[in-house]
């Protein structure tokens, strides 16, 4: 992780926030970005799309992203908690993304002590949320409503930038 925290930005690294806690509040930030690359322009149809009996559908695993994203944060407070959630409406369940998200991140730039250490963290609910939004990418595709593949190592991620507004790509092909 060392690497990793050396090549993040001047803003990011003098936040005051332990580099562990930076490097998780970047990754919250290209889940964001990445995430929100997925849902963006997604059709209803796409949405709804399931690629075999007993597939969830990118709407679902969004929902499962949020549950994901509530999770982490009661684990980061000391009080693990976990519901299935049920899919809202696709405008709402993105909005419940990056609520989420925020909500976490802003726990994560807070001075309030971790109940759960970094790795776990990660490990846990963060790497299931990246790894979930990769599957609705290639569901979109199968869809017939694909997203452009591009550079993520150039594109424009700061932790703290958990929300909907995001940088356009800077190398898309």
């Amino acid at each position: 992780m060392t690497d990793a925290v050396a090549d993040m930005s001047a803003s990011e690294k003098t936040s005051g926030v332990p580099q562990e806690r930076q490097f998780l509040r970047h990754t919250l930030a290209t889940l964001a970005y990445r995430g929100g690359k997925a849902v963006r322009g997604m059709s209803l149809e796409a949405a709804g799309f399931r690629a075999g009996e007993g597939s969830r559908t990118p709407a679902e695993i969004l929902a499962h992203i949020g549950d994901l994203l509530d999770w982490a944060l009661t684990l980061a407070k000391g009080a693990q908690v976990w519901h299935n959630s049920q899919p809202l409406e696709l405008d709402k369940e993105v909005e419940r993304f990056f609520a989420a998200m925020q909500a976490f991140d802003n726990y994560l730039a807070s001075n309030e002590p971790l109940h759960a250490s970094v790795e776990s963290l990660f490990q846990g609910p963060v790497a299931d949320a990246l790894t979930h939004v990769g599957q609705i990418v290639v569901l979109r595709r199968l869809a017939g409503a694909p997203i452009k593949s591009e550079n993520y190592s150039v594109a424009q991620i700061v932790a703290g930038n958990v929300g909907r507004d995001q940088a356009m790509a800077k190398r898309e092909f």
